[in-house]
């Protein structure tokens, strides 16, 4: 009866019963074990080879987090469960050793941190990987298909853009900013070249945990954006600016004080539709205040995990007003967000869904990820990319039939009842994908999927063919070729 009790503890570690996997076979291997010596040498032995693998310790989709110590309590948290306490790790019965299983999707990439004895917080002393934070540095699990970020990294092969500091005096805040702006390569002040603009909100943050001039310089050496001037403005008090008591001064200051300033002593283009200004967290949520009250200054608005939720859902309650009084504005979106973030998770898929419906452009991602810099600093690209892409300049201005920009045009005929037409061209040859969605967002059929060259395509959508019985309604087809991508609502009537 003793041993039946510990092995339903130990099971109550594991969130999942399957056919035995490598890790749990170690652990009713040792568990089996009587002699206090040889649990010891088993797990000596399983540490070794596990960290040649790598820690947390991976099989199929469970990640095995381990601990050795001599600690009374020992618990994960992280991502995964809010950042509580309360995930408690399984001691193994005369072994200082603790474990803790769960199941992740095969993509995610999550924070975590250990916390001994109830309030102890520490990084997992096993895992060498680790991701800067806000509060600080978190140990990193990365599932086997989640694909680093290569443009992070900083590359000595290539030529780097110039980061000049400067400082601007508010009269709204009557406050000194400090400003970071990154000059690309090939910047002249005395050129009549100009360049779109990108804002920054938490911007030296944007810098340091982000790096974002490295994503800018490698984007930029291998064709993937424009050029761009970046602005990353440090904030003086974000809670009070961003979402609190002085986002009304911190608006103004960015628009009547800040844009004119860089605009005076940049070589800047100065079309809406060459301004972006993207933030984090509550960033995101001044940056959609900012563009949605000054779409004739800022038109392209990029939110990292907007938190719409101050002053009772301000900004978002004041655009779905508008919508449902069918008042729309002249602002291109894109909005990244991970599954691993609460509420935020619902109220950004409501936010894309309303804006797609009311036929905004808006490109989105949903990775597995939380509310950290790790999933912002890995996506910084895809909001720049989509904005600005690269398109190559015809050789000596010969176009050769090649698309001179990315469009996926609207579906003909639509509303449309069996079948309809999906076009589409691409000025760069990349992997294509084609897509089709209900309303609620669930995947109905994949049309494309393949590499195709730079050019104009056309498909069929037709319904007798999905082997799906779709009812009338509003449906989303969605065009990814490399990082850019477009999203398009059609009407089925029957």
């Amino acid at each position: 009866m003793k041993k039946l009790f510990i092995l339903l503890i130990l099971l109550s570690a594991v969130d999942f019963i399957y056919p035995q996997n490598q890790f749990q076979q170690f652990i009713f291997h040792v568990n089996s074990i009587t002699d206090p010596g040889l649990k010891a040498s088993a797990v000596d032995s399983f540490m070794i080879y596990a960290r040649t693998q790598g820690i947390p310790f991976i099989t199929g989709d469970s990640a095995n987090f381990m601990y050795r110590g001599s600690v009374s309590s020992i618990s994960v948290a992280g991502d995964f469960n809010s950042w509580s306490a309360d995930s408690s790790m399984i001691n193994i019965n005369q072994t200082n050793f603790w474990f803790y299983s769960k199941r992740f999707e095969l993509d995610a990439r999550l924070d975590y941190k250990f916390v001994t004895n109830g309030s102890n917080w520490i990084l997992d002393p096993e895992n060498p990987n680790m991701v800067s934070g806000g509060f600080g540095p978190n140990s990193e699990l990365a599932m086997p298909e989640y694909i680093q970020p290569w443009e992070i990294n900083y590359n000595s092969s290539i030529s780097h853009g110039t980061l000049l500091n400067k400082i601007i005096f508010s009269s709204y805040l009557n406050a000194n900013y400090q400003l970071k702006i990154y000059l690309p390569l090939g910047y002249d002040s005395l050129s009549l070249e100009r360049y779109p603009t990108v804002y920054f909100q938490d911007g030296f943050e944007y810098v340091s945990l982000a790096s974002a001039p490295n994503v800018i310089d490698n984007l930029i050496d291998s064709n993937k954006i424009k050029s761009v001037i970046a602005v990353f403005v440090r904030p003086n008090n974000r809670n009070d600016e961003y979402a609190g008591n002085k986002r009304l001064q911190y608006r103004n200051f960015f628009i009547n004080e800040l844009v004119p300033y860089i605009d005076q002593n940049c070589k800047t283009k100065v079309l809406a539709s060459d301004r972006l200004v993207l933030g984090d967290s509550y960033g995101g949520n001044i940056s959609a205040i900012i563009s949605y009250n000054h779409p004739d200054l800022f038109g392209n608005c990029g939110l990292h995990s907007g938190a719409f939720q101050p002053n009772g859902y301000e900004i978002y309650s004041q655009i779905m007003t508008d919508l449902a009084n069918g008042i729309t504005k002249n602002i291109k979106w894109y909005s990244t967000w991970g599954t691993y973030e609460g509420s935020l998770t619902g109220t950004m898929n409501s936010f894309k869904d309303s804006l797609l419906i009311h036929n905004y452009e808006m490109g989105w991602m949903e990775k597995h990820e939380g509310h950290s810099w790790g999933l912002w600093r890995a996506t910084i690209d895809d909001i720049l990319v989509y904005f600005f892409p690269y398109y190559p300049t015809a050789v000596n201005d010969e176009v050769h039939n090649i698309p001179q920009q990315f469009e996926l045009k609207q579906n003909y005929p639509n509303p449309f009842n069996p079948s309809t037409k999906i076009s589409w061209q691409s000025p760069i040859g990349s992997w294509q994908t084609l897509k089709v969605y209900d309303i609620l967002g669930n995947e109905i059929v994949t049309l494309v999927n393949e590499y195709r060259n730079a050019g104009s395509y056309e498909v069929d959508f037709n319904i007798p063919l999905t082997n799906y019985h779709l009812s009338s309604g509003v449906y989303f087809y969605r065009l990814q070729i490399g990082s850019l991508e477009r999203t398009k609502k059609m009407l089925l009537l029957k």
